[in-house]
Parts: structure tokens; C-alpha cells; sequence
């Protein structure tokens, strides 16, 4: 291709690209507004009367290559290559919607709104007959669909998942864990502003047994007893401040423990396991960590509490 064909190919598609970085938008927020305003049927007339525009700017920017563009050589063939240009250039608009639906980042408005030519500019250089301009096309259209089919959901997926973990650690002071006790497993967690509750059961399906982990914001200075007790209910402190309450029902009874951690008071029940045991499983309380926190969200056992 000569510099001056390459000249001409050049201030065609950047017309091509101005034409329609310009436009599109404006149509694109005139179709929604009227949709807004009157509904879907009053969409039509504006559709009606823009496409057509649209359809004459780009035939116009075919005028500087009516000699190499065998489609571009009359009037006539103008408009219908206009006509191509326009119908394939929409299809990757609303690729490019879907993708940014998706969540699919696409820079700034400012750089959204260069964007929207882009696959018009495109489509013209695949009607031009060079081997390199058309070479040239392909590679931008390879790279669009790879970006926005691939690498962009998986960025976009990337940031919503450390936007959760965000989330999750905002009172990174409660995130506590403690060691499941034997035969069980952490069957689920929940974050919330003032707690981070964890529930234990068995990992055999057939067995029965629970355990409840609360870590809060203390709610006194010291975990103390009610000075009224209910029937059926003891509550003795002990000399470091831990605090022990049995809850007898019929058929058993719930054993809980409660001591302060840190910044934090903590308090562990359970109506199947005993004291020695909720005690080693307070022993074993440890801030929970970017791997633990990773597999509760992968297995879906951690949610938002308010």
C-alpha cells in the first residue's frame, strides 16, 4: 500500500471512528430516555429516524476511498456497505454492553464513549482491500473478544471476590477460630458488625452434636452472672475471670463458657460436648486466616449477618 493510499485508508476509518464515537452515544441515551419517558413503543420513531442518519454519516466517510473500496465506488453500493458497516458495528456495541454488564471493567466514561467507535472503524477495515488493514482488523476484533469473553470477566471476577473478603474482614477484630473438635467439622459461619458466629457439627451425616462459637464485642467488662438465675440454670466465674453456665433440660443439659480474648469476649455452648472439651476448643482460638477464610467461602459456609 502507498503513503497515499495509506492516508486515505487512515482518514477514512478515523472518520469512520469519529462518526460513530460521536453518534452512537447520543442515540444510545436518546433510545433510553424515550424508553424511560414513554416506554418501549415510543422507541420506534426515534429508531426510525436515527438509523437512517446513522446509515448517511458512515456513507459519507466511504467518499475518500471510493477508489479503493470496490463497495464505496457509487452511491448506491455506498449506502449498503454503509448500511453493513452500521449493522455489524452495532452487533459489537452490544457485545461491549453485555461485557461492561458484566462488570467487565472498560476504563472511564470518556474512554467508554471512544470505545463505542471502535467497532465500527472495525468492520469499515475489513471491507478495505488490504491484506494488512484487514490483518489489522482481525487482530483488534481477536483482542476485543478475549478481553471482554475472558480476561475481563476474570478481572471482574477477581475484584468482586476480593471486594467480599473485603467485606468479611471489616471487623477483622472478631475473626476468631478455633480448632473443630473431634469428629466435626465448621458447618457454618456468619460475619456480621458486633459478632462472628460459627457452628460445629459432626462430618458423618448420621451422628448428632453441636457447637456454637460467638465472638462479640463485650458486652461488660468482665463476663459475670445474671444476678437473677433462672431455674434449672447455674453460673459460677472463675478465678481467671471465665465464666461457666449449665443449662439442664430434659434429656441433658447445655454446657457454655465464656472468657475474654483480646478485644473480644467470647462464649462457646454446646448441648453434646463437655467442659474439658469446649475449653480446649477456646484454647485453641486463633485469628482466622486469608486460607480458612478462602475455603468457608469456596464451600459457601460463610455469610453477611447485620
Amino acid at each position: 500500500m502507498t503513503s497515499g493510499r495509506g492516508a486515505l485508508t487512515a482518514l477514512h476509518l478515523f472518520l469512520v471512528w469519529a462518526m460513530t464515537a460521536a453518534m452512537v452515544p447520543v442515540l444510545g441515551f436518546g433510545l433510553l430516555m424515550t424508553a424511560w419517558g414513554g416506554g418501549a413503543g415510543a422507541t420506534v420513531p426515534v429508531f426510525a429516524l436515527a438509523v437512517p442518519l446513522m446509515v448517511g454519516l458512515l456513507a459519507t466517510a466511504g467518499i475518500p476511498v471510493r477508489t479503493m473500496v470496490p463497495l464505496c465506488d457509487s452511491a448506491p453500493r455506498r449506502l449498503g456497505w454503509a448500511a453493513l458497516v452500521f449493522v455489524l458495528g452495532t452487533l459489537g456495541v452490544l457485545a461491549g454492553l453485555a461485557a461492561y454488564g458484566g462488570d467487565v471493567d472498560l476504563g472511564s466514561a470518556g474512554t467508554r464513549i471512544a470505545l463505542t467507535g471502535v467497532p465500527y472503524a472495525v468492520a469499515a477495515a475489513l471491507f478495505v482491500p488490504s491484506r494488512w488493514v484487514r490483518l489489522g482488523a482481525v487482530a483488534v476484533l481477536a483482542a476485543g473478544v478475549a478481553y471482554g469473553g475472558f480476561v475481563g470477566p476474570a478481572q471482574a471476577q477477581q475484584r468482586q471476590h476480593e471486594a467480599e473478603v473485603a467485606r468479611y474482614r471489616e471487623h477483622q477484630e472478631l475473626l476468631y477460630l478455633g480448632a473443630a473438635p473431634a469428629g466435626m467439622q465448621v458447618s457454618r459461619a456468619g460475619a456480621g458488625p458486633a459478632s462472628f458466629i460459627v457452628e460445629y457439627r459432626p462430618v458423618r451425616q448420621d451422628e448428632f452434636g453441636y457447637v456454637d462459637l460467638t465472638v462479640r464485642s463485650p458486652l461488660t467488662p468482665t463476663p459475670r452472672c445474671p444476678e437473677l438465675v433462672e431455674k434449672g440454670v447455674t453460673c459460677t466465674v472463675g478465678a481467671h475471670g471465665e465464666m461457666l453456665t449449665v443449662r439442664d433440660f430434659p434429656g441433658g443439659r447445655a454446657v457454655t463458657l465464656t472468657r475474654r480474648h483480646r478485644n473480644a469476649e467470647v462464649e462457646v455452648t454446646s448441648p453434646t460436648l463437655d467442659e474439658p472439651g469446649l475449653r480446649h476448643l477456646l484454647n485453641t482460638l486463633h485469628p482466622l486466616s486469608d486460607t480458612e477464610l478462602e475455603k468457608l467461602m469456596r464451600e459457601k459456609k460463610i455469610d453477611h449477618r447485620s
